[in-house]
């Protein structure tokens, strides 16, 4: 399928920067069944779904993943290096995958001290930019180091304008966050509130829970020329069974399912079976969802707006069709609505 097909214009004033405050003051687009577009507010969410509904959030926690530091001199080799590693895949209690800049000037064996006093050896090169790197410390102790000398690992888009800040450890985690292991958040989930939670609750409208790491690569743009060309990432994922249950329930009674971000829906579509029972999943998942696929399990999705040729456009156009995601983008821009992972939200309902 030509990638061209999922390109749009985005002014980009629209870039958001800095979360609605507060968070379900941000702005909603309803686009329903039949393509009918409404405008609304994320506060409106217990008003726009229907007793018996079920929400599905990600428990993911962000990491303060990207350390910044230099490689010590390799005796002949003159001044340290100035390097920089975002940690994306844990591999061991003191080994990570991380996509290191500049990669060119790391090599096997080479030792880095990251932050104060974190130190680290490169293991190897795994691709072009990605190096497994092995820490001094482990377990616990590494954690609390990253958590200490790490930066919140802000998306290109927003880091391209502006430092990461201390308000971004709060607005850049959403309230579910529980099990550390993202780099990106997993966006939709920022909108919701205690408050928002407990007038969804009082109509009727159950929550339940699944966990997605999410990747560096998931707001990237496609490369290639044709999404056969495009290799997906792969993210640990798990839906545990007393949820699979509880969801298929749900179903059973009539209610639906409502993805609150793409990450919980790539994570239902991995766990469900073609006949639409929702199993138990633990593993990785790199499914790539395109126009043309046939949902198993989510029937509604609530999700930010997404950049332009990326697989979450391709994603929501094939949820609610391209012609009208276009049409619905095209419609978000002229309303002025805030893009990008501080942005704003659309509501997607499909029929059935």
């Amino acid at each position: 399928m030509d990638v061209s097909r999922f390109d749009f214009e985005l002014p980009e004033k629209l870039i958001a920067l800095r979360p609605a405050v507060p968070r379900e003051a941000a702005r909603l687009l309803v686009v329903h069944d039949t393509g009918r577009l409404q405008h609304a507010f994320i506060g409106d969410l217990p008003d726009l779904l229907r007793s018996g509904d079920a929400l599905i959030t990600n428990d993911s926690k962000v990491i303060p993943a990207r350390l910044r530091g230099h490689r010590l001199a390799r005796g002949h080799d003159g001044l340290p290096a100035k390097m920089e590693l975002l940690l994306h895949r844990r591999l061991g209690a003191d080994r990570w995958r991380a996509f290191a800049r500049p990669a060119r000037k790391l090599a096997a064996g080479d030792r880095l001290r990251l932050g104060r006093d974190v130190e680290a050896t490169v293991i190897g090169h795994v691709s072009g930019s990605e190096v497994d790197v092995s820490f001094a410390l482990s377990g616990s102790a590494l954690d609390a180091a990253i958590e200490r000398e790490g930066e919140m690992p802000l998306p290109p888009y927003i880091a391209g304008k502006r430092a990461a800040d201390e308000s971004d450890s709060a607005d850049y985690q959403t309230m579910f966050a529980r099990v550390p292991g993202s780099v990106a958040a997993p966006t939709a989930g920022l909108h919701f509130t205690p408050e928002l939670l407990a007038r969804l609750e009082a109509g009727g409208i159950s929550r339940e829970t699944l966990t997605l790491h999410v990747g560096p690569g998931t707001f990237l743009p496609v490369t290639a020329a044709d999404t056969e060309g495009h290799k997906m990432h792969s993210e640990w994922a798990v839906l545990p069974s007393e949820t699979a249950q509880r969801l298929n329930a749900v179903r059973a009674r009539g209610g639906r399912i409502v993805a609150v971000g793409t990450t919980s829906l790539r994570t239902l579509e991995t766990a469900a079976a073609d006949s639409g029972e929702i199993r138990p999943f633990e593993g990785d998942t790199d499914i790539f969802i395109t126009p043309g696929y046939r949902f198993k399990a989510a029937d509604a999705l609530l999700t930010n707006f997404h950049l332009p040729r990326s697989t979450l456009f391709m994603l929501v156009c094939a949820f609610a069709g391209t012609d009208v995601m276009h049409a619905a983008y095209a419609e978000a821009i002229r309303e002025g609505y805030r893009f990008y992972s501080y942005g704003d939200a659309c509501l997607l309902l499909r029929a059935g």
